[in-house]
């Protein structure tokens, strides 16, 4: 004979196993966290003023302007 078995129990494990599934499937389409995406954001305003600051006609490398 077999084992007894709650089935509330195994549907809570089941959902569970399901959830992780999809929350991984989500996590590979989104991609970054909130943190790496502010990551990457600040560096690339750095670059981006380091850049400006460089630039040798006097123009900014952003809008194209003079810069004052």
């Amino acid at each position: 004979m077999g084992d007894v078995v709650n089935l509330r129990r195994v549907r809570k494990v089941r959902q569970r196993t399901e959830a992780a599934a999809e929350a991984d499937a989500n996590r590979a389409r989104h991609g970054r966290t909130r943190t790496e995406r502010a990551a990457m954001e600040a560096a690339a305003d750095l670059l981006r003023r380091i850049l400006d600051g460089a630039a040798l006609d006097g123009s900014s490398a952003r809008d194209g302007e003079p810069r004052e």
